[in-house]
């Protein structure tokens, strides 16, 4: 156990620290802005890529925290597979945040704390309730992309395009965790989880 915990200090230490690569082209790479962003625009941009940047961060925590409590391996499978494509996101929103002009957010290593804290409880309690927190964050992420693809500058097709790709991949890893036997989160956990996403949000559009 102790060698598992050096390795997720160590993962940890790469989703904070160092810069993010996908495998995957980056799904704006190929977007063509129609007009050029006012700087308003460029800052509410950056700051919602901000939130989204800060998600992908707490949802490696989560995941990371799951997958080292899990019992089952093919639940171990689905996290470390669900852990790899958020780190896809995390370099997908970093460079578009830089090209907007803004920076990732400063409470990131108290987020990444407190989501694998979470996440570790979260698996203990087993693999039905490890996936269907799965499935819940994913879905709550999903609702939350939604909300910030109504947000976005009309003009800002690249942000536009990392995001429908996000909520692409987010219903992909709720689908696979529900499919693994993910159990329904009783509607007290679903409010508490809702509650804490818009702190993290609220501050994180600032700060």
């Amino acid at each position: 156990m102790l060698d598992r915990l050096i390795i997720e200090f160590d993962k940890g230490l790469k989703t904070l620290a160092a810069n993010a690569h996908s495998v995957r082209p980056h799904p704006d790479q190929n977007i063509q802005q129609t007009a050029e962003l006012s700087a308003d625009e460029k800052r509410h941009a950056a700051a919602l890529m901000r939130i989204n940047h800060c998600g992908e961060v707490c949802a490696q925590a989560l995941y990371n925290g799951q997958a080292l409590t899990a019992k089952n391996p093919q639940t171990v499978r689905a996290l470390e597979q669900a852990s790899k494509e958020e780190t896809e996101h995390l370099a997908w929103c970093e460079r578009r945040i830089h090209e907007l002009g803004g920076r990732t957010s400063l409470f990131n290593p108290i987020w990444y704390a407190s989501s694998f804290t979470l996440g570790a409880v979260a698996g203990a309690l087993g693999d039905k309730w490890n996936l269907g927190f799965l499935a819940e964050t994913e879905r709550q992420v999903g609702a939350h992309l939604n909300r910030h693809l109504d947000e976005l500058p009309a003009a800002d097709d690249k942000s536009r395009a990392i995001l429908e790709q996000m909520k692409t991949d987010e219903a992909e890893h709720a689908a696979t965790a529900i499919h693994l036997g993910g159990a329904d989160l009783p509607s007290p956990v679903k409010a508490a989880m809702q509650g804490l996403s818009k702190v993290m949000t609220s501050t994180t559009y600032h700060l």
